[in-house]
């Protein structure tokens, strides 16, 4: 039986390898289905967009925008939480969640789930815009229905295509500002977007045997290590001119191109470890020194971003 095919076979029994009764949960396990840390990266990237968008936004309509952005992606959390259930049940990483442990029932993830994406995409239509609530809306959705219940189970791919979820943040940022995209904005969603699958494979290295167990095809199940790390460095190598390109394009200072192009040597020089380092304890820490390293690769070029476009672009 092929991987896809017991893929299919996972999925057609998802509901019932989950425990389906009642709620023991506390708040903490309700925090803890809406994903804070993947929230925190979310609303810094559409902070970013925020600050950096020409024109004015009320603080009080800043923050509500932002408090939107942020619930929207707990609700797209808890969603994923919900639809992978029986995977996270079976992946030592993910076991210990509130659902496959079933201190919350599936039915009660879902409804939470739902209500706070309605909340959320309401609220940023009503009180900011409905292109930055459309946005939103659509994110949401790609992030449930096309990442989690397809891509994710179906295709070695689903990093790559599924990526674009992550990006979206800066861009209806942006959008709340202006009520409109344009080039800059979508040059924030190409840098990560293009950040997403060396930062993701890298882990997905040392949790290869997780992911088999669980008959999730991501790329080091279905293709294997070598093309991984080849992957993961042809990526890096990309990465390098995306990363450059707000500065390359006029829309960020100096400080910001170098920053991008040193930042980008490092993660090549991390990837490259990776590709080198093929066996043993030394090869997972190549692979974790890179997923650590990627994370701070994303959060010092954004914050950079944020510097120049709301001190040094307000300053000129």
């Amino acid at each position: 039986m092929s991987l896809v095919s017991e893929g299919a076979e996972l999925a057609g029994n998802r509901a019932s390898s989950v425990d389906q009764g009642p709620s023991i949960a506390s708040v903490g396990d309700y925090v803890a289905l809406m994903k804070p840390r993947v929230m925190s990266l979310v609303v810094f990237t559409a902070l970013v967009g925020v600050m950096i968008a020409p024109g004015h936004l009320h603080p009080v309509i800043g923050f509500t925008a932002l408090l939107c952005i942020a619930v929207g992606a707990g609700a797209a959390g808890v969603l994923n939480m919900w639809y992978d259930a029986d995977i996270d049940a079976v992946m030592r990483r993910t076991s210990a969640r509130p659902i496959p442990q079933g201190r919350i029932a599936p039915g009660e993830a879902l409804a939470f789930g739902i209500v706070l994406a309605a909340f959320a995409v309401g609220v940023l239509g009503l009180l900011v815009s409905w292109l930055a609530a459309t946005l939103l809306a659509f994110t949401i959705f790609f992030y449930v229905a096309v990442y989690t219940a397809w891509l994710k189970r179906w295709t070695p791919q689903n990093i790559v295509i599924g990526g674009a979820a992550g990006a979206f943040p800066p861009v209806i940022g942006w959008v709340a500002v202006t009520g409109s995209i344009s080039l800059e904005p979508c040059l924030l969603f190409l840098i990560i977007f293009c950040w997403t699958p060396p930062h993701f494979w890298s882990l997905s290295l040392v949790r290869a045997d997780d992911y088999a167990r669980a008959r999730v095809p991501m790329l080091p199940v279905v293709a294997g290590l070598e093309e991984t790390r080849r992957q993961i460095l042809l990526y890096s190598i990309g990465l390098v001119p995306i990363g450059a390109a707000p500065w390359l394009f006029g829309y960020a200072h100096t400080i910001y191109g170098v920053t991008a192009l040193l930042a980008g040597a490092l993660m090549v020089t991390f990837a490259w470890r990776v590709r080198c380092e093929r066996e043993g304890e030394r090869a997972e820490r190549a692979a974790y020194d890179l997923f650590a390293f990627s994370i701070l690769y994303l959060f010092v070029l954004f914050a950079v971003l944020l510097v120049e476009g709301s001190v040094i672009g307000r300053a000129m």
